[in-house]
């Protein structure tokens, strides 16, 4: 019998991706992410994992191969409403505040900008700063405001590009448990990080990426 598309995953078929002229940054990549874990896409610098989480996140497409999201949606716009994202870019405007960036992803989700803001300053531990302009910021408070950012809408798909940037002890004790009370909360939620100890702390299940092809995965996580 055939699996249902309805169940909430991320299911990627013999996926590749070539950019131009010849880069060959996945080969055949067969994997599978589940709602309510949290998944560890690791491997060395032009593994593939970044052009992995983009592909995800329907923000490449694969040059061959088929990504399918389950029941977050066929379409790139449904499931870039279910998305929560984090890369390297913190996606906020630097001459508004924390918190104006913060309340600004709020309605454009149809969220009390309050009660969001309040809800990301407790849950970041956003102090004083969040009240200057974003430009103003450290590595790691532009980090926090961005995870914060990320998150206010609940996404039910959470991808995070080296999230662990920039973060002191206390801010990457924060984010650990973010992540995950995001995967019990039932969210997929796939981590790109080189931090061995966070991997290791926070990991269900592991993927390791090498020259774009999988090298080692966990049992869950292998898709034939």
């Amino acid at each position: 019998m055939a699996e249902s598309s309805a169940v909430l995953r991320v299911d990627l078929a013999g996926v590749t991706k070539t950019y131009p002229p010849a880069v060959r940054a996945l080969r055949g990549v067969s994997a599978r992410f589940s709602a309510g874990k949290v998944s560890v896409v690791t491997g060395a610098n032009g593994s593939g994992k970044s052009t992995l989480l983009a592909i995800v996140g329907t923000l490449a497409a694969a040059t061959s191969g088929k990504v399918s999201h389950g029941s977050l949606g066929k379409t790139r716009e449904a499931v870039r409403r279910a998305l929560g994202w984090v890369g390297h870019d913190a996606l906020c405007y630097a001459d508004l505040t924390g918190r104006e960036n913060i309340e600004l992803s709020a309605r454009l989700h149809g969220i009390p900008v309050d009660a969001a803001f309040e809800a990301a300053r407790e849950r970041f531990l956003l102090a004083a700063f969040a009240e200057r302009p974003f430009r103003t910021y450290s590595r790691g408070q532009r980090q926090r405001v961005a995870l914060a950012r990320a998150l206010v809408h609940e996404p039910m798909l959470l991808l995070l590009d080296e999230p662990t940037t920039g973060l002191d002890k206390d801010g990457v004790a924060v984010l650990g448990k973010v992540v995950r009370a995001e995967a019990d909360r039932g969210a997929v939620v796939i981590v790109v990080t080189h931090d061995d100890a966070f991997a290791k702390a926070v990991a269900d299940e592991r993927l390791l990426l090498e020259r774009g092809e999988v090298k080692e995965a966990s049992k869950g996580v292998l898709r034939s």
